[in-house]
């Protein structure tokens, strides 16, 4: 041990490693840029916000992006049956700004109660540590709000292609807030201009028997080819109120908002052109946060939404550090006084030119900090009535599944029943009953198809619908593979 220089460097690497992220842990980054229209459709942007990074033609804001799955660790493939992670940080002028999203537009609960419970129903089993179908529809019989996503991810929407040609949105409902301080509900999505593409079960497999970084690495190559990925910024707008005349809540991120009703409205677009110079600093410690808004830019009353926005900014803080915000990847482009101290790796201190640095507290007549002043009127929504903890009144949860069913082209169709077939075949009768009960009110279709389907795949299984039967989520024959490495395996001699 007389070698110092030994210890130095086995000491650094033993701690090379921060916690992954809890969920979303397997991503993907790049830098980028986003040029905003200055219009919102054929409207100026300036009639629903004041934020400053959509008012002029024209305008850039950096921006970096994190791909991901979500329910799987940092090195899991890339072509699991999950929703993708869709998380853009915009470098404003005003501070950052971070629209945190999924591929897919809606949710599979509206009661930020139920995340962790659902999360510990997706990832492998505890005792086994095997993803099990059972768990995961378990979960979701039991959460009838779950259906229509349920209808999404077991479709070949539930395998993306690649980062690059899939959607992105927002997920939850937020708030825009102009210059005299009047609000509009809105919903944020982006459209690949590469086009969208996703996967069969059966492709996929193929896929992750070759490359299972296959995501990552296209990503890459198109940005280091000069073939830079770009998507346009729509949004949906609707007046700021209950619109009790509609037959869903515009709140709950299990809902659609109908683009007839609703139209989509381009504000921008987005094009990723640099790849990361070293993935650790700048995507593994990249954080991102719901709360994390910028002036104009505004939550609603979205229940999901405020519980990630809690959790979001926790997570960093366990993850990376009290002091995540003021890593390079993370930090704003504009420098933002305040009266913290301390804590874990700060390297700087949060002071504004001309401070007195004796003074970290407010309020104070000794040349401490003031509030910046506010550039428009104060959102001051009205509100009247009990706080109570209870289900929303308007929660049908199996028309839109229903309407997307239909809307699917039928070897879409095709694919879903016979993924969601071949993992209900597994799971106990009152699950599979529960499930197509759902199907049934969303379509008669639609159930007859899953019914029928489970009582056929069933009766092929006879008496092995048992422990060995378990498999990950729209696995083929995972069981099969068990057997299939002990009878291919090449017998060899000890050495």
């Amino acid at each position: 041990m007389e070698n110092y220089d030994f210890i130095e460097k086995i000491s650094h690497f033993d701690r090379e490693k921060v916690p992954e992220r809890i969920v979303h842990a397997r991503g993907a980054g790049a830098h980028g840029y986003f040029e905003a229209y200055g219009t919102c459709g054929d409207e100026p942007i300036s009639k629903y916000t004041r934020a400053k990074l959509f008012q002029e033609k024209g305008k850039q804001t950096p921006v970096f992006v994190r791909f991901s799955t979500v329910v799987h660790g940092l090195h899991s493939p890339e072509t699991v049956r999950d929703p993708r992670g869709f998380a853009v940080k915009f470098y404003t002028e005003d501070g950052n700004w971070d629209l945190v999203g999924n591929n897919l537009k809606i949710f599979f609960i509206r009661d930020a109660m139920k995340f962790p419970d659902m999360i510990h129903a997706f990832r492998p089993d505890p005792v086994t540590n095997i993803q099990d179908a059972r768990r995961f529809f378990d979960f979701c019989a039991n959460s009838p709000e779950s259906f229509h996503m349920v209808t999404f991810v077991y479709s070949p929407w539930g395998i993306p292609a690649n980062y690059r040609m899939m959607q992105g949105s927002g997920v939850n409902t937020y708030k825009w807030v102009n210059q005299e301080g009047k609000a509009v509900l809105v919903k944020y999505h982006w459209e690949p201009k590469q086009g969208i593409k996703n996967l069969t079960v059966k492709e996929a497999e193929e896929i992750q028997g070759k490359n299972f970084n296959h995501a990552t690495q296209d990503l890459y190559e198109a940005i280091e080819s000069g073939d830079y990925p770009e998507w346009e910024l729509f949004v949906q707008i609707m007046e700021d109120g209950p619109n009790e005349e509609l037959d869903f809540d515009p709140l709950d991120d299990t809902k659609l908002w109908p683009n007839d009703q609703f139209p989509w409205k381009k504000v921008g677009r987005m094009v990723l052109n640099k790849s990361p110079e070293n993935y650790f600093n700048e995507v593994e410690q990249s954080a991102f946060g719901t709360g994390v808004l910028v002036d104009g830019l505004d939550f609603s009353d979205d229940k999901m939404l405020q519980g990630r926005t809690f959790s979001y900014s926790d997570t960093q803080r366990y993850r990376v550090g009290a002091n995540y915000l003021q890593l390079p990847i993370n930090a704003a482009k504009k420098r933002v006084a305040t009266n913290q101290e301390g804590g874990q790796l700060r390297y700087y201190n949060d002071k504004a030119p001309g401070q007195n640095l004796h003074v970290n507290y407010e309020p104070s007549s000794m040349g401490g900090l003031t509030e910046a002043e506010q550039t428009g009127k104060e959102y001051t929504p009205y509100i009247e009535g009990n706080l109570v903890r209870e289900s929303i009144d308007r929660n049908d949860n199996t028309k839109q599944a229903g309407q997307t069913y239909r809307d699917f082209e039928q070897w879409e169709k095709d694919e879903l029943i016979n993924n969601m077939v071949n993992d209900l075949a597994i799971c106990p009768k009152d699950i599979q009953d529960k499930m197509i009960a759902l199907a049934e009110q969303a379509d008669e279709d639609y159930g007859r198809r899953l019914r029928e389907g489970i009582a056929e795949k069933s009766k092929m299984m006879g008496d092995n619908n048992s422990v060995a039967q378990t498999h990950p989520l729209g696995a083929d024959d995972a069981p099969g593979a068990v057997d299939e490495a002990i009878q291919k395996g090449h017998e060899q001699d000890p050495y």
